[in-house]
């Protein structure tokens, strides 16, 4: 009673592999012998299919060759390397800084408001770098660091150079100055020009979230020095080291950035100058 559906089964699939001999868009089985697969000839009609999958597959690779090569355009950014664009699926162009168009009044004036900013960290770090050598002077009075604090003095520097140089300074800072100050240029506004450092600091003349954030960052430092110079011998000193190492990266990085884009006359590449929108 149980074997009439196991050979209604075996019968369908019997004529199923029977039906599939006749055409050759199915695949029949082979014999099991391998002399016997590879003496058997291909019929006509399989060997016309095949002749005719292989112009379709030619045709097909041709045009995948040629598609190929006009996605992977090749386009020019900052530095003068090759980007191409199939590097990314989600990225439809590479980076590319916004031309400059430098003038000799826009460099005069982009070189104040850039340099200004570097003189202000350059007296800053003229006033602590003493205080921060201090334990390493010798002289009567001066009591040197012990291995706890000297190891403190090593890991202050270490992290006011990644926290503050690094992500603050070159990632975020400089970029801001440099491409602020080349906003900048003869037909700027009188005040604009006499107090560019404080313009590329975007202290003034600037979107409101952005002058928010950078008078509350110098108020902020303000406070922080404040309260440092509060400090015993020789944790002062231990803090004023990773402040000097961290404005020296800043001015090297506000330097270096200015330089590039002098020479290359291309803008910090996705950096927003935060100016605020006109007003029509």
């Amino acid at each position: 009673m149980h074997s009439s559906p196991s050979f209604a089964l075996i019968g369908a699939a019997l004529l199923s592999n029977l039906a599939s001999g006749f055409s050759c868009n199915a695949q029949a089985p082979l014999p099991s012998s391998a002399f016997l697969r590879n003496s058997l000839p291909p019929s006509a009609s399989c060997r016309k299919n095949s002749h005719n999958n292989k112009e379709i597959f030619h045709q097909r690779t041709t045009q995948d060759i040629f598609a190929s090569s006009a996605h992977n355009s090749r386009v020019m950014i900052r530095g003068g390397s090759v980007g191409n664009t199939a590097l990314s699926a989600t990225s439809d162009a590479a980076p590319v800084g916004e031309d400059l168009n430098l003038t000799a009044g826009k460099v005069l004036a982009s070189l104040w408001g850039a340099s200004g900013v570097v003189y202000i960290l350059a007296k800053a770090i003229k006033r602590v770098l003493p205080i921060a050598l201090e334990p390493f002077a010798k002289g009567e009075g001066v009591v040197p660091l012990t291995q706890f604090q000297l190891a403190a003095y090593v890991i202050t520097c270490l992290w006011f150079a990644y926290v503050e140089g690094y992500k603050g300074f070159q990632l975020k800072f400089a970029p801001l100055v440099v491409s602020r100050s080349f906003t900048l240029g003869f037909s700027s506004p009188i005040h604009h020009l006499l107090l560019a450092p404080l313009y590329s600091m975007g202290l003034f003349h600037a979107t409101k979230k952005r002058m928010i954030i950078s008078w509350s960052v110098s108020t902020g430092v303000a406070l922080i020095v404040a309260a440092v110079k509060q400090l015993p011998y020789p944790w002062r000193n231990i803090v004023d080291a990773g402040v000097v190492v961290g404005l020296s990266w800043g001015s090297i990085s506000i330097l270096g950035g200015y330089i590039i884009s002098l020479a290359t006359g291309i803008a910090p590449i996705d950096v927003d100058p935060a100016l605020p929108e006109k007003k029509e």
